[in-house]
Parts: C-alpha cells; structure tokens; sequence
C-alpha cells in the first residue's frame, strides 16, 4: 500500500451514516493516524470539522483532535453535532502551525451524514417487504438503511436484499420487494425535518417465538446485535408480525409473548418508553377458509388492539382496508398507506404532534330493549371516530354474535349517530353473549369508514355485550 500522507480515519463513521439524536444533538468517537507531507516538518496537528453538504458552510468548525507526535495517531470526541444533514465530515494536518487553514495537508472525509432517528424494521414478511408490482416510491437523501451487509446506503427497495449478507439467520429465501418504510419515512423526516435511519431486520415466515427471548429468541438476538452495531440507540421499532402465529396453539398467548418480547427490548437497550408501531394484520384470501382458521386470526388481531391499551407506548394501525398483491401479502399500493398510517402514529405519539392518526374502535356494544322474541338489537359505540362512520357497502357481514346457541349474523345494520351503528338480530340473545367484528381469516371487504380519515374500523373479536 503506498504511504498515505496527512490524515486518514480508522474509526467513524461510514458514509450515509444516520446517528441517533439524542434532544437534538449527537456525539461521534474518531481515531486515525497521520503522517507528515515529506517537506521536512515534523509537528503535527489534526482538525476535523463537519460542514453542510449542499452549501459546504460550517455546522462545526475545524476542532483540534488529541494528537500523538510518537505514534502519529488521533483521537476526537466530538459532542454536541445538531440533528440535521446532509453533512461531510472533513479532516486536515497542519505541520509546524504554519499554513492557513484552508491549505492544511489533506485529509479522509466522510460523505452523507445525517443526525436524526433510527428506527428499526421487525416482523415478518409484510415488514420484510413482498409487495410485488410497480410503483412510484423513489429514494430521497436523508432516508437512508442500515443494509444486511452492514454498510449504510441509500433507502431504496427492497430492504432485505441478501447480497453480502452478514448473517444468514434472515436471509430472504426469494428477492423481496416493496415495503411501506420509505413511505413511513418520508413522512416523518418532511414533517420533523430530520434526517432518518432505518434498521431492516425482519424475516419472511418468522414466527414470534423467534423474536420473543424467553423462547427459540433467535431473531431477538440478530435484531440487538443489529442495533448495538449501529450505536446502541434508536428512536422506536416498526412491527408487522402474526400471520405466522394464527394457529389454535399459538393464537392464544400472543399478547402474553409479545409483551415479553417488548419488554425485554425495553430493558435491554435501557430505554423504558420505547415506542413500539404495530400493524393489526391484513386479511388471508384462502380458498379455503375454516372455523379454526377464523378463530385463530380474529384471536391474534384481538391480541393486537389490545396491546396497544395494555402495553404503554404501543399503537396500532389497521390494515384491513389495503389491496394484496397475493394471497398474503400487501401490494405496494397498500405498503403505501400502511407506510403513512404508521408515519401519522409516528408523528402522534412519538414526536408530539396534534395528528389523527387512530382507526374506530369498539367501545361499547348493548342490547336495547325490544317488544319481540323473534328479534334482538344491538347498539355499537366506536371510539375515535372523528367525522363520521360511513358505509360503503353492506354492514351486516362485518358483526357476528356468539351465544350459548352459537353464531348469529347480524340480518341490518343501521348507521345510527356519527359513532353508532344498531344492528338486528334474527332471534333473542341467549345468555352469556360478545360480539365478534371482522374476524374471519379473509372478512368482508366493507368495513365502517370514518369519513374524516377514511380510516378502517379495528377488526376485534369476543367483544362483550351488556
């Protein structure tokens, strides 16, 4: 190798590099070495300063780093960078304090550099990115990912692209497509101005128990090897999982286990408030549809509305209304919307802004009294509703009743108030009864809408009626 003069980096960052603010400014740790020009001078002296990349004006100005005459290296903890960028960190020798500073010795520079928020991708194949097909979502600087090779890029699709991975345990088994990030962070970084950093660590097919410690924890363990390779901080986790986990053995104790998972990220990256984003699953078009296969999806979509009320600091967001682009997974049209649902939850409860980002939720579902035997009527009252609920389609497919007798379909369904629908029942309830709402594997396609947001209702499942 040919003797390199002036000064060269050994440890910092990579270009494209996004770093964690942290209130609004970040740090960097800097080591090289330097060699002196050949003109006979022997002091030296290492600055490092990081300009604005589009003006080339100061953010900081050239700062002195420790230098070591002996063993001709450096060292530099720069504190106090303001979130912002594009940067370029610059550095430069001066020998014997001579010179302007504009004609130090050269030095390495870092290109790209953002200080804003990382977020972590996790889950499984709709968080990977499967949506097939054309679409207009182009990268943009200042959105940039950490890719499985370990090297910061440019954001663009597909996030899980295996080439060079570093670690096979969630290597795609076939090249993935479009997912709903880019959109998530164009969003975020227009409305924050900050740049953002996003983390891929999601796997097609996986199941919780690989992303939950206290069981196989195998994801788990990629996804914190992940982050502490990246800095050790981030801003919140995006999570889209469960297909996999819509069976009658796992369905039932998947709020207890993503618990368990939320809260041991939360420990140990020693953030107690982590958000956590969360997606309540799309539907599945199987052919063939079974009542165990309907059991056990509208358990897990339950599962999800609840933990955004039991588990502090998760939201979430439905999906119900997005187009496929298979059976399973989400088209990139739907990515789109699911990328700008979560941006707004994003913008809501992480960032503090006055956004609406929450879907009609079930708050409260009573019989009301009627003359007949051969009839029920059922009130529904729907939380966050801030228009009004709109059918766009018939209603009645989406309510089921379940009593000791069994299931009863609702036979009307009459928008009532702006957050009320009644609907009619063909017979009396008898006893113990809870009311089921898009449940199914693959339910109807005409969810109430709330006409300020056109925002699907939550589907939810073994609601109780009073």
């Amino acid at each position: 190798m040919h003797h390199q003069i002036g000064v060269t980096i050994e440890q910092g960052p990579q270009p494209w590099t996004i770093i964690q603010q942290q209130e609004g400014f970040a740090s960097l740790e800097l080591h090289g070495a330097w060699n002196p020009p050949g003109d006979g001078s022997t002091y030296g002296q290492v600055y490092v300063r990081i300009v604005k990349e589009d003006s080339s004006e100061n953010v900081m100005g050239w700062t002195p780093a420790l230098t070591d005459q002996a063993s001709h290296t450096w060292s530099l903890h720069l504190v106090n960078i303001p979130a912002g960028g594009l940067y370029r960190l610059e550095t430069s020798l001066q020998m014997d304090g001579k010179a302007a500073m504009e004609w130090f010795t050269r030095g390495d520079m870092v290109h790209h550099l953002g200080v804003g928020d990382l977020w972590v991708i996790a889950g499984q194949s709709n968080a990977a990115g499967y949506g097939k097909g054309p679409v207009n979502d182009p990268p943009e600087l200042g959105i940039h990912l950490f890719r499985h090779n370990g090297q910061w890029d440019l954001a663009t699709h597909p996030f899980n692209d295996s080439t060079q991975s570093l670690h096979m345990e969630n290597r795609e088994n076939a090249n993935p497509g479009h997912s709903p990030f880019l959109s998530f962070a164009r969003i975020v970084k227009r409305e924050t101005g900050w740049p953002i950093g996003l983390i891929p660590v999601a796997h097609g097919g996986s199941p919780l128990s690989k992303w939950n410690p206290e069981e196989d924890g195998m994801l788990y363990r990629v996804m914190m090897d992940t982050i502490l390779s990246t800095g050790g901080n981030i801003r919140g986790i995006l999570w889209y999982q469960g297909c996999t986990d819509c069976t009658p053995k796992e369905s039932p104790t998947y709020l207890s286990r993503f618990r368990t998972m939320v809260e041991s990220i939360r420990r140990d990256l020693g953030q107690d408030t982590l958000p956590v984003l969360t997606v309540q699953l799309n539907r599945h078009t199987s052919s063939n549809p079974s009542t165990e296969g309907d059991i056990s999806w509208g358990t897990l979509r339950e599962h999800q509305r609840l933990a955004a009320h039991e588990i502090p600091h998760v939201t979430v967001i439905p999906a119900l209304d997005c187009p496929l682009s298979d059976e399973i997974h989400n088209s990139p049209a739907g990515n789109l919307l699911i990328g700008e649902r979560l941006a707004r939850a994003a913008l809501s409860e992480v960032y503090g802004m006055p956004v609406h980002y929450q879907a009609p939720e079930i708050q409260s579902a009573r019989l009301l009294p009627v003359v007949s035997q051969d009839i029920a009527i059922l009130e529904i009252a729907f939380n966050h509703v801030k228009g009004n609920l709109l059918a766009t389609g018939p209603l009645q497919p989406v309510f089921t009743v379940e009593d000791e007798e069994g299931l009863l379909h609702a036979s009307e369904c009459t928008l009532t108030g702006p957050n009320t629908i009644q609907v009619q029942l063909n017979r009396s309830v008898r006893g113990h009864a809870c009311l089921h709402g898009a449940f199914e594997e693959n339910p109807t396609a005409h969810l109430p809408l709330d006409n300020a947001t056109y925002l699907p209702m939550l589907a939810f499942y073994q609601f109780p009626i009073e």
